[in-house]
Formats: structure tokens, sequence, C-alpha cells
């Protein structure tokens, strides 16, 4: 192994270890909010645990029990101990382990999260490099057109009209629940109409700002040379412009996670589709807070994975960012 490889991976190694001390503060306020989620909500855990018939001198036990009644910052502090030793509690509905619930669940949401972008990434790449290549070409304004539109429509509406007309009139595909695993052909089926939903919503963001970017560079001096060298149109595009123009479509995609993570929420809602985003909500419905508080955590933390990735792929794609 060379020197200069060595020493590359050193630098990697530090920058990754300095985006996740930077992460730390978020972690915390993570873990804050999700605390703090018992404390606004009207209802009180311990009379939900207690059922509808407990009389004072119980629903005061349970509070006892559970540390309700300490101080607020001893409660965080708690809560904090048991999250960092992997106790998230138990569901008040079903009595299962928290990290139970979320381990059946967070596999689907995973599952969903990267199909939607195996779609839309690609397809948006495409359809911004063909825009800016056509630009001010009919082809061009239909891109556009459709950009607008993908982001403009909210994200129920274009489910709706996928469950109705793909899955109701026509049905040529699956709109209720998660039938099978991905890699076979019947849970394929039934992953495409979520994942094309959770798609629409990152295609058109993803067309335009590839389309700004590969347009800029374009323009560029390294790009004229190129082609002044005789090197073919096609692979000026691919090899010259799109390459340099990654890293601004990086950033939107890491940003995009935050609403990808929303839409999850919804479309799991919407398609019965067994994941994080859909026991976050039956939970907060239930008033099952451990659960919801586990749910919320992990959408939460899995946004701070996803801006780590992004980071890291800053590097990977242009090195001198790990310098800046």
């Amino acid at each position: 192994m060379s020197r200069s490889h060595r020493s590359g991976e050193t630098l990697m190694g530090r920058y990754i270890l300095r985006r996740l001390l930077v992460s730390l503060p978020a972690l915390i306020g993570v873990l804050f909010a999700c605390f703090l989620l018992l404390q606004v909500v009207p209802t009180d855990p311990a009379a939900v645990i207690a059922g509808p018939d407990a009389n004072a001198a119980t629903i005061a036990a349970i509070r006892d029990e559970l540390g309700l009644d300490r101080p607020l910052l001893v409660q965080f502090a708690d809560y904090v101990v048991r999250v960092a030793q992997g106790d998230l509690g138990r569901s008040i509905i079903s009595n299962r382990e928290v990290l139970e619930e979320l381990g059946s669940t967070i596999g689907p949401t995973v599952e969903l999260m990267v199909a939607s972008m195996v779609v839309a990434v690609p397809v948006g790449i495409l359809l911004g490099t063909l825009a800016a290549v056509r630009r001010g070409r009919p082809a061009d304004r239909v891109i556009m057109a459709i950009s607008v539109a993908g982001v403009s429509l909210p994200i129920f509406f274009v489910g709706l009209l996928l469950i109705q007309w793909v899955g109701f009139k026509w049905g040529l595909l699956p709109f209720t629940g998660r039938t099978a695993p991905f890699w076979t052909w019947e849970g394929l089926k039934g992953l495409t109409l979520p994942a094309l939903t959770l798609a629409s919503v990152l295609v058109g963001p993803v067309a335009r700002i590839t389309r700004t970017a590969v347009l800029e560079v374009l323009g560029a001096d390294f790009v004229r040379t190129a082609r002044a060298k005789g090197i073919a149109e096609r692979s000026v595009i691919v090899n010259h412009a799109l390459r340099n123009a990654l890293i601004p479509v990086v950033t939107l995609v890491g940003l995009q996670a935050a609403y990808l993570l929303g839409g999850t929420v919804v479309t799991e809602t919407m398609f019965s589709w067994p994941g994080v985003g859909r026991l976050a909500v039956g939970a907060i419905i239930s008033s099952d807070f451990p659960v919801a508080q586990g749910a919320i955590m992990i959408l939460a933390l899995s946004f701070l994975v996803i801006n780590l990735i992004v980071d890291v792929l800053y590097v990977y794609i242009d090195p001198r960012v790990q310098r800046a």
C-alpha cells in the first residue's frame, strides 16, 4: 500500500471522526426532543398504562414506578442512560420490547427508501442532464414542466392517483401491505407503487439541480478544452461535465432525506406498509408513548446518519473538501 494511499485513508478517518463529534450535540438534541414527547402530551402515561378503571392510588404507584414524579433533568439523565444501554422500554399496547417492535419495521422502511432513491436519483440525473444538453428546446421545457409538477404535487395526491388507477381500476400492481421480501417477484410488485409514490418527491428537485449544475460546468474551460481535443460529445458530458456537477446533486439528495423520511410516514400509512413511519403514526394515535419515542428517535437518527454519509460522499467526489 503506497504512502499517499495510507495518508488519504488517515485524512478520511479524521474527517469522519470530526463529523461524528460535530453530530453529538444534534444527537443529544434528538434524545431530548424524544424525551420531551412524554412531557408535552396532554395524556398521562401512567393513566394510559393503568387503564380507564384504575383509581388514583394505582396511577400514583405507576407514576412512582416509572419515575415520572422526579425532576425533569433527573428523568432525562435516566432516559439517556437507558437508551445508551439499549433499553427503550416496553410497548403499552403489545407489552413487547420497543427494540423488538422497531426491529421488525426498520427493514421495510429502509427497503422503501432505498427503492425510491434507486428510482428517483438516476431518473432525475438523466432528465436534468438531458434538459441541460437540450437547453431551450421542447425536450427541456417538457422536462422542466414535469419537474415543477413533481415538486408541486403533494405526495398523498400522487399516491392516491397510483392507488386509484394502477392498483384499483387497472389491477396492475398490489397497493396494500408488504406481501413478500423485495427480492421475490411478488415482493417487487408490492414495493413498486409505494416506491414510485415516495420517489415522486425527489425526481423533480434532482432534475432541476442537475440541469443547473451541468449547464454551469458545460461552460467551463476544461470542457471547452476537452471538446477542442476532439473528444466525443457524449464522453465530454458523462466523464467531464456530469462528474463535476454531481456535488450539488449529492448535497440536494442529502437535504431531501428529511423530506423523504416525512414522505415515508405518509406513504407507509397510505399503503399499509409495515415500516417505522406507520408504526409511529399508530403509536401516537393509540398513546403508546414508548413506541412513539423510539420510532421518532430512529427517524431522527436516520437523518443524522444520511447526512454523515452525504458528507463522506463529498470527500470521495471532491477530496479538496476534507482539507477545508
